[in-house]
């Protein structure tokens, strides 16, 4: 769908009329030498000491906004949920990202998004691992 820029996940969910729950935010991670990418529900934040332990890293951090745009040609907000072969990374994804029957995110822009089956992305999206690393959403 094709959508006014929305440069937030809560932006996005407005702008797709859905729960920000079934929001898939990928965020490009620099894990010890390595880059990496981690989706999670848009509703949710990442524990650093968990995914710190899921990665086998000391050193973690996201990717600056430089450093996304040198790897990826993208913006913040714009980085779809896949990694081999469409963007060159492993691709880690927190369970709360599959836990709807559906996933939505931006689809390599802040103007274009995509729904669809949570059941199609894991069959298409070459996930490494499935992790648990989600914090509760605010208020639980």
């Amino acid at each position: 769908m094709h959508h006014e820029p929305t440069p937030t996940s809560e932006d996005s969910a407005r702008a797709r009329g859905e729960p920000l729950e079934i929001g898939g935010k990928a965020l490009l991670l620099k894990a010890g030498a390595r880059f990496c990418l981690l989706v999670i529900s848009a509703a949710r934040r990442a524990d650093s000491r968990a995914l710190r332990r899921a990665l086998g890293v000391r050193k973690l951090r996201f990717a600056s906004r430089e450093e996304l745009a040198e790897q990826t040609g993208l913006v913040p907000g714009g980085v779809p949920p896949f990694g081999r072969p469409i963007l060159p990374y492993e691709l880690y994804v927190d369970r709360s990202a599959l836990a709807h029957e559906r996933i939505a995110f931006n689809a390599g822009s802040l103007t274009d998004s995509i729904i669809l089956a949570t059941a199609d992305y894991q069959r298409v999206a070459e996930i490494t691992e499935i992790v648990d690393v989600a914090l509760p959403p605010s208020g639980e």
